[in-house]
């Protein structure tokens, strides 16, 4: 059997083994599942956004008629 991966919490750090057995994999306990997650729901973590990614597929500023 091979000896499974090893790997951190992202809350705590603690290690944890990435294992089918472990229902909270990456995390260690149910309580940092649910700490990340209230840090997602109130946008403590965000997502950075290129300015240019905000226009539909590379099209430019103001020019909103579609390409026939």
């Amino acid at each position: 059997m091979p000896t499974p991966k090893i790997v951190n919490c992202p809350h705590c750090g603690m290690t944890v083994e990435w294992t089918p057995e472990n229902f909270y994999r990456p995390f260690c306990s149910e309580r940092c599942k649910l700490i990340d997650l209230g840090a997602w729901a109130t946008e403590s973590y965000r997502v950075p956004v290129d300015p240019q990614d905000e226009n539909d597929e590379g099209a430019e500023p103001g020019n909103t008629e579609e390409k026939r």
